[in-house]
């Protein structure tokens, strides 16, 4: 599998605002974030909008999962280019090397970290600590996680392979989806908290990633509708992984997820065939509690 070109054609400038990087460190932050960085560059994007659109899809849940709307995305790839200051590529291949000292190797997941423009994902108020490896609030008692341990286990759960499909349990503010996006060839991720689903696709929108899918559902059950998945990941941690979770991996595909109250860790599944699996622990980790419904 070679390494993707990074999949965000608008330049930094045309959804960054320029003055992020006057804002005092101890403003608070609110959930809105990207929606409010990039509404002041929404005349830019549009003067810059010369790609042709296909469409990541969002959806409520439904026995028939049909798409209930659409976000515009680019025919093709192209490069994030250099902007200024702590938006700057340096500031994110900075983050990168540090992600890559802590032990992760893939070259590809690396690249991927280092295409996302984190602080898009994030509120201005925080801007300043956009590339420092640490999790960070994005409302609703949820964080963005660290980059380290999102690069962890996306390498994990990828091993090398090539990823066709691949299932997210917590979007979140969108940010591991849009690294996902860059590793595996169709991300379907599901939010349970309504509030952070229209956050992520606020935040997606202006960055027009063709391979994206939305669901607003309970992530526990999974989504039976477009199972397999080579790979499943959760940005929550439960006491122990769904069942339906388990059923909905391929035979031959991974699982990663943190698995605790207290003390939680790393834990890997892998399917070995139609009924068996096998588990494995690796680290320990730290992650919101995983819950099921939906509010």
């Amino acid at each position: 599998m070679s390494v993707k070109e990074p999949r965000f054609p608008l330049s930094l400038s045309a959804v960054v605002d320029q003055k992020e990087n006057m804002v005092p460190k101890n403003r608070m932050a609110t959930t809105q974030t990207a929606i409010k960085n990039a509404a002041h560059f929404s005349d830019e994007r549009k003067a810059q909008a010369a790609w042709r659109p296909k469409s990541v899809h969002a959806s409520t849940p439904s026995s028939a999962g049909p798409v209930s709307q659409k976000m515009n995305s680019p025919s093709h790839a192209s490069t994030v280019p250099s902007s200024s200051g702590m938006v700057s590529d340096r500031v994110r291949q900075a983050m990168v090397a540090r992600v890559a000292q802590k032990g992760v190797l893939d070259k590809i997941v690396l690249a991927a970290l280092e295409a996302v423009p984190r602080h898009l994902f994030i509120d201005s108020g925080l801007s300043s600590q956009a590339y420092i490896d640490a999790s960070l609030p994005i409302g609703h008692h949820q964080t963005i996680s660290q980059p380290y341990i999102v690069a962890r286990m996306i390498e994990i759960m990828r091993n090398g392979r090539t990823l066709n499909k691949v299932l997210e349990i917590g979007t979140g503010c969108g940010y591991q989806a849009a690294v996902l996006s860059l590793v595996a060839q169709e991300v379907f991720s599901i939010e349970r908290i309504k509030g952070l689903h229209e956050l992520a696709k606020n935040n997606l929108r202006p960055m027009r990633i063709a391979n994206i899918r939305l669901h607003y559902g309970d992530g526990t059950l999974g989504l039976t509708q477009v199972a397999p998945f080579d790979g499943i990941i959760l940005a929550a941690a439960g006491i122990a992984v769904p069942q339906a979770l388990l059923e909905q991996l391929a035979v031959g595909g991974r699982l990663i997820a943190p698995v605790g109250s207290k003390n939680q860790v790393l834990q890997l599944i892998e399917r070995i065939s139609v009924d068996e699996w096998s588990s494995s622990v690796l680290e320990h980790c730290h992650f919101v509690p995983l819950r099921s419904g939906i509010v």
